[in-house]
């Protein structure tokens, strides 16, 4: 593979809270199912794992319910602090609270922390005798055709396979283990196909979401590799109107820690 000398590399994935508003703002709309799951109490206090930019957090704010967010994004705990939130930068795959939740709730970040054993744990031990964990993330076969377009246009361009992204993805049955092996009971769990119409087309979401495709390749090779992704990507994805829609699934669950 070829690396222009000098070029700096995108280490991790990163977020730019203006262009993730501008460009995803449907993800926080379309998370309002899950926060219908949650069905937040005034009163409650409440974990937002993966807040982001505290827009969902807000709402379950305006329930009259306590929340704490938590992400491992400077920039977004920023915004969302700016909005209100308590939020604080954090790994949740080293969470430490201790019976201190009625409820923890995540939207549309989880499958951004491969341990999901060491999530589920952390979850359960921050949790109260009783309490909920609810949310939502990519599911088994998520984005599929958006992945397979950039992992043939990265090869075409470099010459060289593209490295593993360490995204999570699983069955409901896969993460019904997971949840069972931490000790919930699993109240609800399924995978839900959600076609996601995309604003900004789909180079709008390689700029988003795509900076692990990137990371080990400089930006001229970037915008290559981007280049041909979308066309491989059109027969699929792309209307006869040019309008892009993702072939998002989802993992929707609700989890309970036993009462003592």
């Amino acid at each position: 593979m070829q690396i222009t000398p000098g070029t700096k590399f995108r280490e991790r994935q990163s977020w730019q809270p203006s262009r993730y508003a501008a460009q995803a703002g449907y993800v926080s709309a379309l998370g309002a199912v899950a926060l219908d799951l949650l069905a937040p109490q005034a009163g409650e206090h409440i974990l937002d794992i993966g807040c982001g930019d505290g827009v969902l957090s807000e709402k379950i704010v305006a329930a009259e319910a306590g929340v704490a967010g938590i992400d491992s994004s400077a920039d977004m705990v920023a915004v969302a602090t700016g909005r209100g939130i308590d939020a604080t930068v954090g790994d949740a795959q080293n969470l430490s609270f201790d019976g201190e939740f009625d409820a923890v709730f995540s939207n549309a970040a989880l499958h951004w922390m491969p341990d999901a054993e060491k999530v589920a744990a952390g979850v359960f031990r921050a949790l109260k005798s009783g309490g909920r964990f609810v949310g939502e993330f990519g599911g088994h076969g998520n984005v599929a055709a958006i992945r397979v377009a950039v992992r043939a246009a990265f090869e075409m361009v470099t010459g060289a396979a593209l490295p593993p992204d360490h995204k999570y993805y699983p069955t409901a049955e896969e993460y019904s283990a997971v949840l069972e092996g931490a000790g919930f009971v699993v109240d609800h769990i399924a995978i839900v196909p959600r076609p996601t119409p995309l604003p900004a087309g789909l180079k709008g979401w390689y700029e988003t979401f795509g900076g692990r495709f990137f990371a080990s390749i400089g930006e001229d090779q970037r915008q290559a590799v981007m280049e041909k992704a979308i066309e491989l990507a059109k027969p699929d994805l792309m209307d006869e109107s040019g309008d892009w829609t993702a072939d998002y699934i989802r993992l929707r669950f609700k989890a309970v820690k036993p009462k003592k």
